[in-house]
């Protein structure tokens, strides 16, 4: 039993533990004929995702979690879901939420603490709870229950998740430890329930709003997230 938790906590490492500017001014001064709309404006874009990830988002995708984290260093954040209707863009919900203990990075290594900024397809889910009525595959397993020896207000962190496919396989349990560009860039990068402060690395919402994304998110909708720290996802 040991070895199997041992094992366990090897694999989830990256998901527990503990002015205006002169351009603006000159719009302000414009006629309201004369005012082009921005980025964030663009009902047709994502709200808040500036142009490097807008375009990382696949075209056909029509639903898009929005992770915005408060800082490159902090741990605090905000999700968002958006859905698409035609053409438009519009947010369905959002909740306050916590990213890597120490922030964000472009560049995620195994143990660093930081969550991997990026746009990553969302195709798999899973938990130590049974099935809320996800419509992603759900693996219901209580292989996913943290290490006994991780800290007390973590062990609710698994019971309902959802693989960010970063560094994994898709198609697979968020608990397949499969790392196709190697251990170094670590993985195990999950939307997990939240326990009220950082993570190894993982995305963490309340209960409530993990079981409103595995109820909403389609894998026919092809949801992706879209996720870093407020100037890298607003770049």
């Amino acid at each position: 039993m040991a070895a199997g938790a041992t094992a366990l906590a090897v694999l989830l490492a990256g998901c527990g533990g503990d002015g205006d500017s002169a351009g603006q001014r000159a719009e302000a001064r414009a006629k309201p004929s004369e005012k082009r709309t921005s980025p964030s404006q663009d009902p047709t874009r994502v709200p808040g995702v500036g142009d490097r990830l807008q375009a990382k988002i696949p075209g056909n995708s029509t639903q898009v979690v929005t992770v915005r984290g408060e800082g490159v260093n902090s741990a605090d954040a905000t999700v968002r879901l958006y859905e698409k209707h035609g053409k438009t863009w519009s947010q369905t919900a959002s909740w306050r939420a916590h990213n890597g203990k120490k922030g964000w990075t472009k560049n995620h290594r195994e143990g660093d603490k930081r969550s991997p900024v990026g746009v990553f397809m969302l195709t798999d889910a899973g938990g130590v709870l049974a099935d809320p009525g996800a419509k992603l595959p759900y693996t219901h397993s209580a292989a996913f229950t943290p290490p006994t020896y991780w800290p007390k207000k973590t062990r609710h962190d698994f019971d309902y998740v959802i693989a960010v496919d970063y560094n994994r396989v898709k198609g697979t349990s968020p608990l397949d430890p499969t790392r196709p560009q190697g251990k170094s860039k670590g993985g195990s990068i999950w939307l997990h329930r939240d326990h009220g402060s950082g993570t190894s690395g993982c995305v963490s919402v309340s209960k409530a709003g993990m079981e409103k994304l595995l109820r909403t998110l389609d894998p026919k909708k092809h949801p992706v997230v879209a996720m870093g720290d407020r100037a890298a996802l607003e770049g």
